[in-house]
């Protein structure tokens, strides 16, 4: 059975991806490029031209494209910034919990369905054991607050979240619901990137060194994910 995993653009070019095919998968909810290995199935979040900003990702489309597949286990590779101090740049946070006060997509549009969403103990549990074999620098929980892109957040915003989250993201909230609704079990390995808008006083966030600072990561992300391959059955 092959992993699922989605990532975004740091991931191209690395040995995760060698000898990897492109497929596109029509879904319902429209096209979803991929990348395909022997254990493997790769979703670029950003699409095959890394042009895809996050308030247009078509989570639902890439979801469902596991799911026609095959594919029953997912890994989300997100980039965040760090609401504590203590979680700091260069860091692995593995979520267990993930908070959301805005709209995240649904397949469910035509029924009334309520699910219960939340993270694979037992994926999580697996990265933790590689990461801790691979001797990484890796915090074993940590709740997700998903926000609306593609803006930053302001100063108010992360004063307002540090004191219910660990990490601040775009993503992580809509993939894990959206795999609850299709039945697949996803997990998330969060690469810390940056302190969040005025953790660090006087830091000022520019996109540019998150994207510079996110390519830094890749190293122990691809170390992961690599031997995640190897024991995930």
């Amino acid at each position: 059975m092959k992993l699922g995993v989605i990532g975004g653009t740091s991931l191209f070019g690395t040995k995760l991806l060698e000898g990897a095919k492109e497929k596109e998968v029509e879904t319902k909810y429209g096209n979803t490029y991929l990348l395909v290995t022997d254990e493997l199935v790769f979703i670029p979040r950003h699409g095959k031209a890394t042009n895809i900003p996050p308030h247009r990702i078509n989570y639902r489309a890439n979801l469902a494209s596991f799911k026609l597949l095959g594919v029953e286990k997912v890994i989300g590779a997100t980039s965040v910034g760090s609401l504590k101090r203590a979680i700091t740049p260069r860091s692995l946070v593995v979520p267990h919990d993930y908070i959301c006060l805005y709209n995240i997509p649904t397949v469910y549009d035509d029924e009334i369905v309520h699910v219960t969403p939340g993270l694979d103990d037992g994926l999580r549990r697996t990265i933790i054991e590689v990461a801790n074999k691979l001797d990484m620098a890796i915090f074993e929980q940590g709740v997700y607050f998903q926000t609306v892109a593609p803006r930053l957040e302001t100063k108010a915003e992360i004063n307002f979240m540090r004191n219910y989250a660990d990490v601040v993201g775009m993503n992580m909230a809509s993939e894990a619901t959206l795999a609850t609704e299709l039945g697949l079990r996803y997990a998330d390995i969060s690469t810390v990137d940056n302190y969040a808008h005025g953790i660090i006083e006087a830091e000022v966030l520019d996109y540019k060194k998150i994207v510079e600072d996110a390519s830094k990561s890749r190293v122990d992300l691809e170390k992961v994910l690599i031997k995640l391959i190897e024991v995930i059955e």
